[in-house]
């Protein structure tokens, strides 16, 4: 049975004009909403902030992680650190100093790849295709691939466990905004991948059910002459992206929506200008986010609305307490002494609970959910 959201519109007390804009004075807004910022929604204005806590018990915390303190570099992703996971996605971070010396294969899953740092020769069964810092690279469920490092890679695995991913609907936006399908890269069958078919001995490794599984060929199984259809490996680069901006209105992070998940989204946070308008909120606003846990990974620049966070370190901010910015940036909540915004960071919002793995553990900034409080 289809059910739909109450519908009617209801206000009490001292309120903005609208969203974002125009608090009643000495107030800060903090946002309440369904199914992240697709559902329903209700403005709360509050005389303090609801991140001033002076203590905070229990496992249901904000947490930060600092993936620049492993170490070490894995030979295949299967053997990279799965540092959150539920049912629907597993987030690992995998450093590759050298070529991959066997093929992989994940049967379990699309596999979502972001290059933090390093480029790469991408070889699969689609083709050849060079990949960068700042790329993101899809790989549909069962594409045969490796990779040969130019040097050493730092990425980000998203896999859409038992799930594939798919891209927002731009509805008035049109097809255009936001990523034109122009700017997508796909495997070739060109020279280089024609110079790697051989008759050497080649070893392939299945993931399922997070299991491994090999199979030997006398032969590189990447061994394709040609092929034609609608499913294949897409590159996209983050500087490709055309942010949905307001010069007026604070958007919601889901309008940076770039892939979608089963039951989770993948948003990308690029350099955009600030609002304009001097009553408009210029720093994510307040809100409970009471359906979806938010994962975010700083890539590159100046996280503006966070403190002592660098690229490289990923924060957890699970469903069920109030969170927002940092209190050194709610200092400039109106006004900006730069024209844009510097950051670059991938979000991930799950629509199920994450498990915060021991890899994740070891790297963790336990003082993190401390940071909000204001310094004497």
């Amino acid at each position: 049975m289809n059910g739909k959201w109450f519908n009617f519109y209801k206000k009490q007390g001292k309120v903005a004009k609208q969203a974002h804009i125009g608090f009643p004075k000495d107030s800060y807004e903090r946002e309440m909403g369904k199914e992240g910022f697709f559902g329903p929604v209700t403005h709360f204005y509050h005389k303090h902030k609801h991140t001033g806590w002076t203590d905070f018990q229990g496992d249901n915390r904000p947490r930060a992680f600092d993936t620049n303190l492993f170490g070490s570099s894995q030979a295949t992703p299967w053997d990279a650190h799965v540092l959150l996971k539920n049912n629907q996605v597993k987030i690992r971070m995998w450093t590759l100093d050298s070529s991959m010396k066997k093929l992989v294969r994940n049967a379990d899953g699309d596999d979502l790849l972001f290059f933090h740092q390093g480029t790469a020769d991408l070889y699969s069964d689609f083709g050849h295709m060079v990949v960068k810092e700042g790329d993101y690279l899809m790989l549909p469920k069962g594409t045969m691939w490796r990779l040969e490092t130019t040097n050493s890679c730092e990425i980000l695995m998203i896999e859409s466990s038992n799930g594939h991913y798919q891209l927002p609907d731009k509805g008035l936006l049109g097809p255009n905004a936001i990523v034109d399908a122009a700017v997508y890269r796909t495997p070739e069958i060109n020279a280089a991948f024609q110079q790697q078919y051989s008759d050497d001995d080649w070893t392939v490794q299945v993931k399922r059910l997070q299991k491994i599984s090999t199979i030997n060929y006398p032969f590189n199984p990447l061994d394709a002459i040609g092929w034609q259809g609608d499913l294949m490996p897409v590159a996209l680069n983050w500087r490709d992206i055309s942010p949905v901006m307001s010069h007026r209105f604070h958007v919601p992070p889901s309008a940076h929506t770039t892939f979608l998940g089963n039951r989770f989204v993948v948003c990308t946070f690029v350099p955009r200008l600030f609002e304009t308008n001097p009553e408009s909120l210029k720093v994510p606003f307040y809100h409970n986010n009471d359906d979806y846990d938010e994962v975010l990974f700083y890539h590159s620049g100046n996280f503006f609305s966070r403190d002592n966070i660098h690229p490289g370190m990923i924060t957890l901010h699970p469903t069920g307490f109030t969170h927002g910015p940092h209190p050194k940036a709610m200092k400039n909540a109106f006004t900006q002494n730069n024209v844009m915004t510097e950051e670059v960071a991938v979000m991930i919002d799950t629509r199920d609970p994450l498990e915060v793995c021991d890899a994740a553990e070891q790297v963790e900034w336990p003082e993190y959910v401390n940071s909000w409080q204001e310094q004497k």
